[in-house]
């Protein structure tokens, strides 16, 4: 170690070599008694010249060597001469050149930063080149700068983000503070990423006695946000008012009053049902539900006024008599009546579990359309399911925000609060396009639908594809169950089970557990599995030999495409505890692999990782087959990719995409993904794997339903695994519970609807 030691040290900054705009991390060296020193740590506004003071302690780096890890500093005004001139020479103040610098050391001396600080006049008096405006302009940039980094210093105390610290700042200026001591709940309404669980420890560490108003409030919107994590556009006043109590901790005696003065100020939106239910919006989702109503009606009666069933003077009993001889795939009724519907106009939802034919109906629409010469558009949810689309239909399919052009800053370069203004194609600037077929739709958010709908020209054909029966969105809203719930658009059911398709016991078994018929789990199966264990280790192992050993070469994957999927978090056989348990297993502790530890997980080069939240800011880029590398943003829900770089110095996490997109995470927000050995069948939807295995194992009730094991059956291509107690299998299946979500989408299509 050093000869250096202590607690604390004081010095000048040389340089920034590292610095973390987020999170205001910074890797920095110091001159410190003649001595050069590496020093760590969170230091927001810091730049090179400023004289700081440092507590904190000294580290042994296992690459980087000793350095020294700052816990806390002080930003020193410089009182010498030597110290000025560093500090002006750093640019800290914008338009004073080093020769007016010099002029300044030379004329006041060690007094210099007192004179700029206090006596402008002075200065502009006696030094030649610095005129009065310029002098206040310097005096300026030093109140200023000394401001911004005392707000952030103060900020980052409270454990907020440099960035986030920035935007309060900006938003609120010195009056910052005085908004922090009399109601820091305003954090939560004027500023973007603060919550109140932010807000609320605030106050709890500041001891601060805020007016039970003020945190009823903030706790309200806060239910009102958690609501629509939980995939609800709205809650029952009387569900809202029980949570915030719950929350709070005690009655809320003036809940009505407080309603109403969060709606008179368009905090929230609140509505009677036909029923007598008040129902509490979010304004953007009470917006949002009625305008997708709006635009789906319009859709479906802005018909083309040309005939397509006449052109050519062509009947469309042949146009589906050539499409049949073409692909030499005979239609049955059902599926000859989604090309009819398809044809005839408007929105039609064509809907049906596995190996009914779906991928078949979608092919002979898009012969249809594209013999007529009327573009087609084909898009899914996630970039997996739209590679699925693409290699299914023989053309081009992308993400939803792909076909919508989705960017950061919206089409402006600005950024925007307003959803779909950050498409470069929406209600102002529509898609081009004469049919727009979307896939997987039981995936598709109220969020997604309205940034859809609002880039379609009137007169387009929307065709929603997907199987109702599989579970919900992750996002708000319960998009395509309303909508066919609705009855105000053609909707047709395929329900025939096709020869190819009987053949897999997968497919036959989906349709079983979906009608609650009986599944034989004793029978010889190629390709539906039950594995009978009943201790929740033994289960693991059986299911850890499976992926490792038996599965890949049966199903010719790898063993990372092979994936578990699980009701639960929580249970012995849940994602948190499989997880620790197969990254043991399968990517072990190893000196060769660097490591890095999140809350209560720990990340290691080699883990199989999952994008757990939408980041359309994230930068990603890859390589394309003629050596171009392609760039950018956006890593959505369910995304899964494998860790390839861990860079402890730079605070990065590299993850290597399936789909080859690489991304660079900063360590800040290594809480947007989580190891992904196993993952719950919620966050499964819309994914397929080469095979899946599903332990069975008693979990929490509402989690053992049908919809979810039937969503979880679905997933597999190949081949499906489980591993467990029969009874649980059997629980699931019977069990019809599903969780309520609260949308009143279907409500608003009939009330819009001519």
């Amino acid at each position: 170690m050093s000869s250096l030691s202590g607690n604390s040290i004081e010095g000048y900054v040389e340089s920034v070599i590292f610095h973390n705009e987020e999170n205001g991390y910074s890797v920095i060296t110091m001159s410190v008694n003649l001595a050069e020193i590496t020093c760590v740590g969170t230091l927001p506004g810091i730049s090179p010249g400023m004289y700081i003071s440092c507590n904190g302690k000294y580290v042994q780096h296992p690459v980087y060597g000793e350095q020294f890890s700052i816990e806390s500093f002080t930003v020193r005004e410089p009182h010498s001469r030597e110290a000025f001139l560093r500090f002006v020479s750093s640019g800290v103040i914008p338009g004073i050149r080093k020769k007016n610098g010099q002029k300044i050391a030379d004329r006041f001396g060690d007094d210099s930063y007192r004179i700029m600080l206090e006596e402008p006049e002075t200065l502009a008096r006696e030094i030649k080149g610095i005129s009065l405006n310029q002098a206040y302009g310097f005096q300026k940039s030093l109140i200023d700068n000394r401001q911004i980094n005392d707000a952030l210093i103060f900020l980052q105390g409270m454990g907020i983000g440099n960035v986030l610290a920035k935007k309060i700042y900006s938003y609120y200026g010195e009056d910052m503070y005085t908004v922090l001591k009399e109601n820091p709940y305003r954090l939560t309404e004027d500023i973007e990423n603060v919550g109140f669980k932010t807000a609320d420890e605030y106050v709890k560490r500041s001891g601060l006695k805020i007016s039970f108003e003020n945190r009823v409030r903030a706790a309200l919107l806060y239910i009102l946000e958690r609501g629509v994590g939980d995939g609800h556009c709205y809650l029952p006043a009387e569900i809202l008012k029980s949570e915030t109590e719950e929350l709070l901790g005690g009655a809320i005696e003036d809940f009505n009053s407080i309603l109403t003065d969060l709606s008179v100020e368009s905090r929230l939106t609140a509505r009677l049902s036909d029923d007598g239910e008040v129902r509490v919006y979010l304004p953007a989702y009470f917006n949002m539900e009625q305008n997708v109503a709006i635009r789906l009606n319009e859709l479906n009666s802005a018909r083309s006024s040309s005939d397509l069933a006449g052109v050519n003077n062509v009947s469309i009993e042949d146009i589906i008599a050539a499409v049949e001889e073409e692909t030499g795939i005979e239609l049955d009724e059902k599926q000859k009546e989604s090309v009819v519907s398809a044809m005839e106009g408007g929105v039609l939802v064509i809907t049906g579990g596995p190996g009914t034919g779906k991928t078949t109906v979608i092919n002979s629409i898009i012969r249809v359309f594209s013999d007529m010469g009327l573009e087609i558009k084909l898009a899914a949810p996630t970039g997996r399911a739209s590679k699925r689309m693409s290699e299914a239909c023989g053309m081009e399919a992308c993400t939803i925000h792909r076909l919508l052009g989705y960017s950061p800053y919206g089409s402006s370069g600005e950024d925007n609060d307003t959803a779909y203004m950050k498409f470069e194609y929406n209600s102002e600037n529509m898609l081009d396009g004469d049919i727009v077929i979307i896939d997987e739709m039981s995936m598709v958010d109220l969020w997604l639908m309205n940034a859809l709908l609002n880039a379609l020209k009137p007169g387009t054909r929307l065709i929603l594809v997907g199987d109702s029966n599989q579970l919900p969105s992750v996002g708000a809203g319960n998009v395509l169950g309303d909508i066919m719930d609705s009855e105000c658009f053609t909707v047709v059911r395929l329900e025939k089970i096709f020869r190819q398709a009987r053949d897999s016991d997968i497919v036959v078994n989906a349709h079983r557990i979906n009608k609650g018929e009986t599944v034989d789990l004793d029978a010889q199966s190629k390709d539906f599995l039950f594995i009978k264990r009943d201790d929740p280790d033994k289960i693991i192992s059986a299911m850890y030999t499976l992926i490792t050993e038996k599965l890949p070469a049966y199903v010719d994957a790898p063993a990372n495409e092979i994936q578990v999927l699980t009701p639960s978090r929580t249970s012995k056989t849940g994602v948190e505890r499989l997880n620790r348990i197969l990254q043991n297993l399968i990517n072990p502790p190893d000196s060769s692999k660097r490591e890095r530890q999140v809350k209560d997980a720990v990340f290691r080069v080699g883990d199989k990782v999952m994008q757990i939240k939408n980041d359309y800011d994230l930068e990603w880029s890859r390589y394309c087959e003629d050596g171009m590398k392609e760039r950018g943003t956006g890593i959505y829900n369910g995304d899964i990719g494998v860790i390839t770089e861990i860079n402890d110095y730079a605070e990065t996490l590299k993850v290597l995409f399936d789909d080859y997109k690489e991304v660079s995470y900063d360590f800040d927000i290594l809480e947007e993904l989580e190891l992904a050995y196993a993952i719950t069948i919620h966050k499964a939807q819309g994914s397929e794997y080469p095979a899946v295995v599903i332990p069975m194992y008693p979990a929490p009730k509402m989690l053992m339903n049908r919809k979810l094991l039937y969503t979880a059956v679905t997933r597999a291509r190949m081949c499906v695994c489980m591993v467990g107690i029969k009874d649980c299998f059997e629980q699931m299946e019977e069990n019809i519970f599903e969780s309520q979500r609260y949308s009143a989408l279907s409500e608003a299509i009939r009330e819009n609807h001519p």
